[in-house]
């Protein structure tokens, strides 16, 4: 796991940052801090202020309250060359006239380095990337993966401190995708730079950032590493948007007596693994588990929950199978191997670990 270094001031602080279009709210008095050398993923449906929120800090949005720091300088009135910030966009933006070569030093050249200063930072930028060979090309004569590539050359020439990344692979196809995820992930290894990295894609955010902070309405609902938030969402909202294929939200109400049990329609869910928060809440509540916890067969009889289930629908994915029933009356889903053979009609015994789920309050969608 890639360390941060967390001992001195932030990298990048947001304080108190709110950003109106006329009389809509986009972001609501937000704070945020991003430690040095930190890959921060800023994650969120369409609309969340993601990108919005990263357009403030690289200055192409100017703020309604609230300031801006970059390492300690406060930068929130700075034009964007001037905040020590790369930015690679979803777009790519590259010129298309000039060769590749040609759009790596432009920004170089603008800002008048030395003729063998750009040559440096254009060779080294070129090696990291392994885009040695398209130097002498058009961008139209690249792939939309060699394009994403020559983008992100193109903030790495400016030897800058913290890199903002908006939805760079969206444009791309899944294989590829995962190809450059990857890509990413080495880059920030090796330069150890700040990275802010805004996405829809909650396995790119997983698999990316050492914390995600999951926005919604202008807010960020939860800020923490991607196993915390992964385990223990904060509402109902990040826990239906982290993890693939979605959590399990069964509709029903905790019972008090004992440690509590959860009801829906027949079926009773012993809570005594369960960490509530602030102890038992009796009421309407939902129950959420996720498919990859929910064991069938033989894993089941060690599982401290067990339940019988008809088999509906079996959705076979490659390396696992995804199989639908009802469970407390609702849909439930979950994995199994794709070895294992079931069939639509099948009455099987399934088992999961409550001290595993996450339950909301009904009203609130809170963790309870």
């Amino acid at each position: 796991m890639h360390m941060m270094d967390t001992s001195n001031t932030p990298s990048v602080a947001v304080r108190g940052v709110s950003l109106n279009f006329g009389a809509v709210e986009v972001l609501k008095s937000l704070d945020l801090e991003v430690g040095r050398g930190e890959f921060l993923v800023l994650l969120g449906p369409s609309g969340c202020g993601k990108s919005t929120l990263l357009n403030c800090i690289a200055g192409l949005l100017d703020v309604s309250a609230g300031q801006i720091f970059i390492n300690d300088r406060n930068v929130t009135w700075d034009e964007p060359k001037d905040r020590g910030i790369g930015m690679v966009f979803q777009s790519y933006a590259l010129y298309p006239q000039m060769t590749v070569e040609g759009n790596l030093s432009f920004g170089l050249k603008n800002a008048r380095l030395p003729k063998d200063e750009i040559e440096r930072r254009i060779a080294r930028a070129a090696e990291i990337l392994q885009i040695e060979p398209l130097l002498k090309r058009k961008p139209s004569a690249l792939s939309g993966g060699q394009r994403q590539r020559v983008a992100i050359g193109r903030a790495l020439v400016r030897d800058v401190d913290v890199f903002l990344f908006d939805e760079p692979l969206s444009n791309l196809d899944a294989k590829l995708r995962s190809e450059l995820r990857v890509e990413i992930k080495r880059l920030h290894q090796k330069l150890e730079n700040t990275m802010i990295y805004v996405t829809h894609d909650q396995i790119e955010a997983m698999t990316l950032a050492d914390r995600i902070a999951v926005m919604r309405g202008g807010i960020i609902q939860q800020l923490d590493t991607p196993q915390a938030i992964y385990s223990r969402p904060v509402n109902r909202f990040v826990a239906g948007f982290i993890g693939s294929p979605g959590m399990n939200f069964i509709e029903g109400e905790c019972v008090a007596g004992g440690s509590g049990t959860f009801e829906a329609n027949g079926v009773k869910v012993p809570l005594d693994r369960y960490e509530f928060a602030d102890g038992l809440r009796a009421g309407k509540a939902v129950f959420g588990v996720r498919p990859e916890h929910v064991v069938l067969g033989d894993g089941a009889e060690a599982m401290p929950f067990q339940s019988d289930l008809t088999v509906e629908i079996v959705e076979p994915m490659g390396s696992d199978s995804l199989v639908w029933g009802k469970f407390g009356g609702q849909n439930l889903s979950f994995r199994i191997d794709a070895e294992r053979v079931v069939a639509k009609g099948d009455v099987v015994r399934i088992g999961f670990d409550p001290g595993r789920a996450s339950i909301f309050d009904a009203g609130t969608d809170e963790r309870i």
